[in-house]
């Protein structure tokens, strides 16, 4: 049962992370460092509770809302600066995949894995819905877009260290997200194709 319980921590905090990368492993790394129902302690990814790896999180999680203030959501999503903030939350994933098996002393390979693909769902469920989203609001409303995106990432976070089936729900509302916005495009297209 514990295994279970670890894997959709792992699969809710790698699915978070794919959201919004840095206030998630914010999050679990300080409910790591405080024991509220995960600790990486005496593993090979205890520097995941470090103060060091927290500051950094921090740090980076303000030089993002500095960055998409400044450049503005559009500019933002379509810039080499969306592929980097892929690449922190795939890796991210991975590491709190992985660290989420370790702490019950399993392999973390699978966790390293799972994390790149759970992270991966999430990015491509939400940045294609934040984009449709932001195109039909106005700049203050789509402004408070990325707002939004930290809460959910932030509470799928949270409550899938506290409640770990809830990161199985969560995953899975992701999944029907990735789904409906696929066919949705697939639609739009069809319909483009029928005025020709």
């Amino acid at each position: 049962m514990h295994l279970v319980f670890d894997i959709l921590q792992g699969v809710g905090l790698a699915a978070a992370v794919g959201i919004r990368p840095f206030l998630p492993a914010l999050a679990a790394g300080a409910l790591a460092a405080g024991g509220v129902e995960i600790s990486f302690n005496g593993t090979d990814l205890s520097f995941l509770q470090s103060a060091p790896f927290l500051l950094a999180m921090a740090a980076c999680a303000i030089v993002l809302a500095l960055a998409e203030r400044r450049l503005g959501g559009e500019r933002f999503e379509r810039g080499t600066l969306r592929l980097g903030l892929g690449a922190a939350a795939l890796a991210l994933g991975a590491l709190l995949f992985a660290g989420s098996l370790a702490r019950g002393h399993y392999a973390i390979w699978p966790g390293i894995i799972g994390g790149v693909l759970c992270a991966a769902v999430a990015i491509l469920a939400t940045v294609p819905l934040v984009a449709r989203v932001r195109g039909r609001l106005d700049r203050d409303a789509a402004g408070t877009l990325t707002v939004y995106a930290e809460g959910v990432a932030l509470l799928l976070a949270v409550m899938s260290v506290v409640a770990p089936p809830v990161g199985l729900v969560g995953f899975c509302w992701l999944i029907w997200l990735l789904v409906a916005g696929r066919k949705r495009e697939g639609q739009k297209y069809a319909g483009l194709r029928i005025l020709r």
